[in-house]
Protein backbone atom coordinates (compact mmCIF):
# COMPACT_ATOMS: atom_id res chain seq x y z
CA UNK A 1 0.00 0.00 0.00
CA UNK A 2 1.29 3.44 -0.71
CA UNK A 3 1.66 5.30 2.29
CA UNK A 4 -2.06 6.77 2.48
CA UNK A 5 -3.43 6.67 -0.91
CA UNK A 6 -5.63 3.82 0.45
CA UNK A 7 -7.91 6.59 1.42
CA UNK A 8 -8.53 8.29 -1.79
CA UNK A 9 -9.39 4.69 -3.39
CA UNK A 10 -11.62 4.81 0.31
CA UNK A 11 -13.63 7.37 -0.93
CA UNK A 12 -13.96 7.06 -4.49
CA UNK A 13 -15.06 3.69 -4.52
CA UNK A 14 -14.47 1.34 -1.91
CA UNK A 15 -17.29 -1.12 -1.64
CA UNK A 16 -18.94 -0.89 1.84
CA UNK A 17 -21.62 -2.44 3.68
CA UNK A 18 -24.64 -0.72 3.11
CA UNK A 19 -25.62 1.80 5.86
CA UNK A 20 -21.97 2.35 6.79
CA UNK A 21 -20.92 5.57 8.61
CA UNK A 22 -18.86 7.82 6.75
CA UNK A 23 -15.21 8.43 7.60
CA UNK A 24 -14.55 11.40 5.35
CA UNK A 25 -16.69 15.26 5.27
CA UNK A 26 -16.92 17.53 2.68
CA UNK A 27 -19.32 21.07 2.60
CA UNK A 28 -20.69 21.17 -1.12
CA UNK A 29 -21.75 23.96 -3.22
CA UNK A 30 -23.93 22.41 -6.45
CA UNK A 31 -25.25 24.78 -9.71
CA UNK A 32 -27.80 23.78 -11.42
CA UNK A 33 -27.14 25.91 -15.18
CA UNK A 34 -30.17 26.23 -17.66
CA UNK A 35 -29.26 26.79 -21.19
CA UNK A 36 -31.19 28.59 -23.58
CA UNK A 37 -32.88 25.83 -24.82
CA UNK A 38 -35.11 24.75 -22.21
CA UNK A 39 -32.42 21.95 -21.06
CA UNK A 40 -30.27 21.72 -18.10
CA UNK A 41 -26.52 22.65 -19.39
CA UNK A 42 -24.19 21.58 -17.16
CA UNK A 43 -24.14 20.78 -13.31
CA UNK A 44 -20.98 22.63 -11.51
CA UNK A 45 -19.84 21.34 -8.13
CA UNK A 46 -17.67 22.24 -5.18
CA UNK A 47 -16.38 20.19 -2.44
CA UNK A 48 -14.62 21.28 0.57
CA UNK A 49 -12.88 18.37 2.30
CA UNK A 50 -12.50 18.07 6.10
CA UNK A 51 -8.71 18.60 7.63
CA UNK A 52 -7.92 15.23 8.77
CA UNK A 53 -8.51 13.35 4.85
CA UNK A 54 -6.94 16.95 3.09
CA UNK A 55 -4.01 16.56 5.31
CA UNK A 56 -3.57 12.76 4.42
CA UNK A 57 -4.13 13.56 0.30
CA UNK A 58 -1.34 16.12 0.85
CA UNK A 59 0.70 13.79 2.70
CA UNK A 60 0.26 11.08 -0.24
CA UNK A 61 0.74 13.89 -3.48
CA UNK A 62 3.56 15.66 -2.41
CA UNK A 63 6.53 13.78 -3.77
CA UNK A 64 8.86 16.60 -3.37
CA UNK A 65 7.95 17.22 0.44
CA UNK A 66 7.65 20.86 0.56
CA UNK A 67 4.25 20.77 2.36
CA UNK A 68 2.32 22.04 0.00
CA UNK A 69 0.66 20.63 -3.66
CA UNK A 70 2.39 22.13 -6.70
CA UNK A 71 0.42 22.48 -10.04
CA UNK A 72 1.89 19.10 -10.99
CA UNK A 73 0.92 17.26 -7.75
CA UNK A 74 -2.75 19.23 -8.07
CA UNK A 75 -3.24 17.89 -11.73
CA UNK A 76 -2.34 14.02 -10.74
CA UNK A 77 -4.95 14.42 -7.30
CA UNK A 78 -7.44 15.78 -9.88
CA UNK A 79 -6.94 12.84 -12.36
CA UNK A 80 -6.75 10.37 -9.44
CA UNK A 81 -10.49 11.17 -8.07
CA UNK A 82 -11.94 11.89 -11.64
CA UNK A 83 -11.05 8.25 -12.47
CA UNK A 84 -11.87 6.84 -9.49
CA UNK A 85 -15.51 8.10 -9.37
CA UNK A 86 -15.79 6.96 -12.86
CA UNK A 87 -17.65 4.09 -11.67
CA UNK A 88 -20.02 5.62 -9.04
CA UNK A 89 -21.76 8.35 -11.88
CA UNK A 90 -19.64 11.10 -10.59
CA UNK A 91 -21.40 11.04 -7.57
CA UNK A 92 -24.13 12.19 -9.15
CA UNK A 93 -27.96 11.55 -9.41
CA UNK A 94 -30.40 12.78 -11.55
CA UNK A 95 -33.84 11.33 -12.82
CA UNK A 96 -36.92 12.71 -14.95
CA UNK A 97 -40.04 11.41 -14.14
CA UNK A 98 -38.48 8.58 -12.43
CA UNK A 99 -36.05 7.89 -14.93
CA UNK A 100 -32.33 7.91 -14.42
CA UNK A 101 -30.43 10.30 -16.83
CA UNK A 102 -26.08 9.48 -16.26
CA UNK A 103 -23.73 12.49 -16.44
CA UNK A 104 -21.01 12.30 -18.86
CA UNK A 105 -17.36 12.35 -18.07
CA UNK A 106 -16.30 16.29 -16.78
CA UNK A 107 -14.11 17.73 -18.97
CA UNK A 108 -13.57 20.60 -16.15
CA UNK A 109 -12.06 18.81 -13.34
CA UNK A 110 -9.77 20.89 -10.93
CA UNK A 111 -8.62 20.39 -7.56
CA UNK A 112 -6.78 23.50 -5.01
CA UNK A 113 -5.47 23.14 -1.23
CA UNK A 114 -6.40 26.16 0.84
CA UNK A 115 -6.58 27.13 4.15
CA UNK A 116 -5.26 23.18 4.62
CA UNK A 117 -8.63 21.78 2.94
CA UNK A 118 -8.83 19.93 -0.63
CA UNK A 119 -11.20 21.71 -2.44
CA UNK A 120 -12.49 20.09 -5.77
CA UNK A 121 -14.31 21.35 -8.67
CA UNK A 122 -15.58 19.73 -11.55
CA UNK A 123 -18.47 20.11 -14.41
CA UNK A 124 -20.54 17.29 -14.76
CA UNK A 125 -23.15 17.52 -17.90
CA UNK A 126 -26.17 15.47 -18.58
CA UNK A 127 -25.42 12.24 -21.21
CA UNK A 128 -28.57 12.99 -23.21
CA UNK A 129 -30.62 16.59 -23.37
CA UNK A 130 -32.60 16.67 -20.33
CA UNK A 131 -35.62 19.32 -20.77
CA UNK A 132 -36.75 21.05 -18.17
CA UNK A 133 -40.18 19.19 -18.24
CA UNK A 134 -42.22 17.48 -15.30
CA UNK A 135 -40.25 16.53 -12.08
CA UNK A 136 -36.87 16.24 -11.56
CA UNK A 137 -34.74 15.33 -9.16
CA UNK A 138 -30.51 15.75 -8.36
CA UNK A 139 -28.86 14.93 -5.82
CA UNK A 140 -25.04 14.52 -5.04
CA UNK A 141 -23.80 11.97 -2.55
CA UNK A 142 -21.32 8.59 -2.04
CA UNK A 143 -23.37 5.87 -2.85
CA UNK A 144 -21.22 3.65 -0.29
CA UNK A 145 -21.46 6.25 2.58
CA UNK A 146 -18.45 6.10 3.21
CA UNK A 147 -17.89 9.87 2.54
CA UNK A 148 -20.88 12.56 3.23
CA UNK A 149 -21.14 15.42 1.36
CA UNK A 150 -23.03 18.28 3.08
CA UNK A 151 -25.29 20.79 1.58
CA UNK A 152 -25.28 23.12 4.61
CA UNK A 153 -27.96 25.34 3.71
CA UNK A 154 -30.62 25.25 1.00
CA UNK A 155 -28.85 28.09 -1.03
CA UNK A 156 -26.14 25.43 -1.59
CA UNK A 157 -28.12 23.74 -4.09
CA UNK A 158 -28.77 26.85 -6.22
CA UNK A 159 -30.17 27.08 -10.00
CA UNK A 160 -29.15 29.77 -12.42
CA UNK A 161 -30.66 30.28 -15.52
CA UNK A 162 -34.33 31.86 -17.62
CA UNK A 163 -35.39 27.98 -18.29
CA UNK A 164 -36.22 27.64 -14.20
CA UNK A 165 -38.68 30.30 -14.11
CA UNK A 166 -41.32 27.96 -15.12
CA UNK A 167 -39.92 25.36 -12.44
CA UNK A 168 -41.07 25.32 -8.37
CA UNK A 169 -38.17 24.11 -6.69
CA UNK A 170 -37.61 22.94 -3.36
CA UNK A 171 -34.77 21.38 -1.56
CA UNK A 172 -35.59 17.91 0.36
CA UNK A 173 -33.61 17.06 3.81
CA UNK A 174 -34.98 13.51 4.00
CA UNK A 175 -35.00 12.59 7.86
CA UNK A 176 -33.07 9.42 8.77
CA UNK A 177 -35.51 7.71 11.44
CA UNK A 178 -38.17 8.35 9.05
CA UNK A 179 -36.28 6.67 6.39
CA UNK A 180 -35.59 3.60 7.96
CA UNK A 181 -39.12 3.26 9.58
CA UNK A 182 -40.30 3.74 6.40
CA UNK A 183 -37.94 1.34 4.39
CA UNK A 184 -36.83 -1.18 6.81
CA UNK A 185 -37.92 -4.42 4.89
CA UNK A 186 -36.39 -2.86 1.96
CA UNK A 187 -32.76 -1.75 3.58
CA UNK A 188 -32.76 -5.20 5.00
CA UNK A 189 -33.44 -7.27 2.06
CA UNK A 190 -30.57 -4.60 0.28
CA UNK A 191 -28.29 -5.38 2.54
CA UNK A 192 -28.20 -9.00 2.52
CA UNK A 193 -28.70 -9.31 -1.00
CA UNK A 194 -25.79 -7.39 -2.01
CA UNK A 195 -23.95 -6.87 1.38
CA UNK A 196 -21.33 -5.31 -0.84
CA UNK A 197 -22.86 -2.19 -1.10
CA UNK A 198 -26.04 -1.21 -2.44
CA UNK A 199 -27.20 2.52 -3.34
CA UNK A 200 -30.51 2.50 -1.32
CA UNK A 201 -28.42 5.45 0.24
CA UNK A 202 -29.57 7.79 -1.99
CA UNK A 203 -33.05 7.43 0.03
CA UNK A 204 -30.69 9.20 3.17
CA UNK A 205 -29.45 12.07 0.53
CA UNK A 206 -30.52 15.67 0.08
CA UNK A 207 -31.70 16.40 -3.25
CA UNK A 208 -33.43 19.22 -5.43
CA UNK A 209 -36.30 18.78 -6.88
CA UNK A 210 -37.39 20.70 -9.17
CA UNK A 211 -41.19 20.40 -11.07
CA UNK A 212 -41.61 22.01 -14.38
Amino acid sequence: MKRRLALIAALMGMPLPALAHPHIFAEARLEVIAGADGTISELRNVWRFDDIFSSSVLMDFDKNSDLKLDPSELKEVAETIRTSIADYGFFTSITSNGASVSVVKPEVFNVDFKDNQLLVFFVAKPEKALALKGKLTIGVYDPTMYTAIDFAKDEDMATEGDGFKVCKRVVVRPDPDEVMAQNQANLTEAFFNDPAGTDMSKLFATRLELTC
